[in-house]
């Protein structure tokens, strides 16, 4: 269990790396004061513009490929490699979200659960989640109600690709954690969502 905990703890330290938060502080605000109070994508985009939000998207993305990459590629564990990128990747989340020098106030997790994906799903199954994301938003203009398809993704990846493995159970509640993290995270774009006025991406917005 040592080296699922080390994946865990690198990968929350990885993940403390704020994209949004040092693109604000290049633009001379802090993005947490702004918008939705997020230092994600998302508000970085409501706020600041399309080149912010792409360089804190890709800062976003890297500081979970990277890591996860490695960890697949470069160090085994009693269970294999996919087990092992979940605990590195989870700990990026958690970075992510709660990063202990901004006073554990970060992002939403979206972006970076999507990298884990793209780290260690198989090739043909990346472009159906990006679909299903980019579908959901064009149809809803919703970009939570994408992100909480998106949490869907890992654990459904688990079960196609990992069902007959011996740590299968093992995976199941790792991944499942990632569903548990994103949601809690959205707790208060799903009541918007159910109460009819979640700001949209584009168009009307309802406050």
């Amino acid at each position: 269990m040592a080296e699922y905990l080390i994946c865990l703890i690198i990968g929350y330290f990885c993940g403390c790396i704020s994209s949004g938060y040092i693109v604000g502080k290049i633009y001379h605000i802090d993005i947490r004061d702004k918008g939705s109070g997020n230092a994600g994508t998302t508000n970085v985009l409501r706020t600041l513009g399309k080149l912010p939000a792409l360089l804190t998207f890709l800062g976003d993305v890297l500081k979970a490929v990277i890591p996860v990459l490695i960890t697949r590629f470069f160090i085994t564990g009693p269970d294999g490699w996919y087990l092992l990128c979940l605990y590195m990747g989870l700990g990026v989340v958690l970075g992510h979200n709660y990063p202990f020098y901004l006073k554990f106030k970060g992002g939403k997790g979206i972006a970076v659960t999507a990298a884990v994906v793209l780290s260690t799903s198989h090739p043909l199954m990346v472009p159906a989640g990006i679909l299903i994301f980019v579908a959901v938003v064009t149809i809803t203009r919703y970009v939570s109600l994408g992100s909480l398809f998106v949490a869907w993704y890992i654990p459904v990846n688990s079960i196609i690709l990992y069902h007959d493995n011996k740590a299968f159970v093992h995976i199941m509640v790792i991944s499942l954690l990632f569903t548990v993290l994103a949601y809690f995270q959205h707790r208060q774009n799903i009541v918007r969502l159910l109460h009819g006025n979640e700001n949209k991406l584009w168009g009307n917005k309802k406050d």
